[in-house]
């Protein structure tokens, strides 16, 4: 029988609190973000239509050479940047911010102010 580790169950919790909340619109999509051990993830989802609008990631082809050799967490503050300009470019410039039960502290921060840096505002 395999056991759940605490440290997911309580991040699973916290994402479920949060998601009760936080809804994506078209005008207004929602910004997801998960973070792996090595690479962190970025989308825009619009949750009426169910689809996903714009996405980034340190794994992304463009991305990949500028996140090179840099720390994860200016790594995470690319990928922002490059989500904005994508979300941008669809013509969104407000977005709903969804941690996704992570905590609001480093890699998860410096995602969120390098979007806010690239032209979103939540």
């Amino acid at each position: 029988m395999t056991k759940t580790n605490p440290r997911q169950a309580a991040r699973w919790m916290r994402q479920a609190r949060v998601r009760r909340k936080v809804r994506g619109t078209a005008e207004r999509p929602r910004l997801c973000v998960y973070r792996s051990v090595s690479h962190i993830y970025a989308q825009l989802i619009d949750d009426d239509q169910g689809v996903t609008l714009a996405a980034a990631s340190t794994l992304s082809p463009d991305l990949q050479a500028t996140v090179k050799g840099l720390k994860k967490v200016e790594a995470a503050k690319a990928v922002g940047r490059a989500v904005a300009e994508a979300a941008k470019s669809r013509g969104c410039r407000k977005v709903v911010f969804d941690r996704n039960g992570f905590l609001y502290h480093g890699r998860i921060k410096a995602l969120s102010e390098g979007a806010r840096e690239g032209g979103l505002d939540f």
